[in-house]
């Protein structure tokens, strides 16, 4: 049963790109059978909490001695810890807040990189290895190529880091600006070409998601 987990952060319940572009995903996936399997974690409307104790970083065997991890907290984060490993891909929606990722993404990201889990300090465990991570950007500006502006945006880069570099996940990005060209008056000029860029990105979602279902096994 080939499962696909899809994480939504964006606060904005009715008009989010980033939200359009996830669901258009996990359609995909669900048609290409009725095997397939969709879990979604909604992180802003069922927000995490910060880590309740430094401890929380690493696996029960690595803890301190005597360290005492609130037996909520450590449930929890065993319920989304599981969640993330059952799951054959990952599509993880991400608007930029602020030039970075919205804090309910972070928690979400501190809540799965563990150090006796879902990586090691050697190396050699890599649980999520090869599965692939797409990643929805979604930014209310511009950060073209050349401009002052380009370097700006934050909220790709880490996870890319941990999903990719630390768990080891096929870590791929669809990418789509300039949505508050309909809000922002600097960027009228560009409402034309925010439509398209939604357009192409919903279509690149689509296209990517029949790809994978296609051949991931669960």
């Amino acid at each position: 049963m080939p499962t696909l987990l899809q994480l939504d952060s964006s606060a904005d319940l009715t008009a989010s790109r980033s939200r359009a572009l996830t669901a258009a995903f996990a359609e995909a996936w669900r048609a290409a059978g009725p095997d397939h399997t969709v879990v979604v974690r909604d992180l802003h409307t069922q927000p995490l909490p910060h880590l309740a104790d430094s401890e929380q970083h690493y696996a029960a065997d690595l803890r301190r001695p005597g360290s005492a991890v609130p037996p909520q907290a450590d449930a929890l984060q065993r319920q989304v810890l599981d969640e993330l490993l059952a799951a054959d891909a990952l599509v993880v929606g991400v608007p930029t807040y602020n030039y970075s990722m919205p804090s309910t993404l972070k928690a979400w990201v501190d809540c799965i990189h563990v150090p006796g889990v879902t990586v090691s300090f050697d190396g050699t465990l890599h649980p999520m290895a090869g599965r692939p991570a797409v990643l929805i950007s979604t930014a209310g500006g511009t950060y073209d190529a050349g401009t002052p502006t380009e370097d700006w945006n934050h909220a790709i880069p880490p996870l890319q880091i941990i999903l990719g570099d630390a768990l080891g996940m096929d870590v791929s990005v669809i990418r789509c600006t300039r949505t508050l060209a309909d809000r922002v008056p600097g960027l009228a000029p560009e409402v034309d070409r925010a439509a398209a860029e939604f357009e192409t990105a919903r279509q690149e979602a689509v296209a990517i998601a029949q790809r994978l279902a296609g051949v991931v096994t669960g």
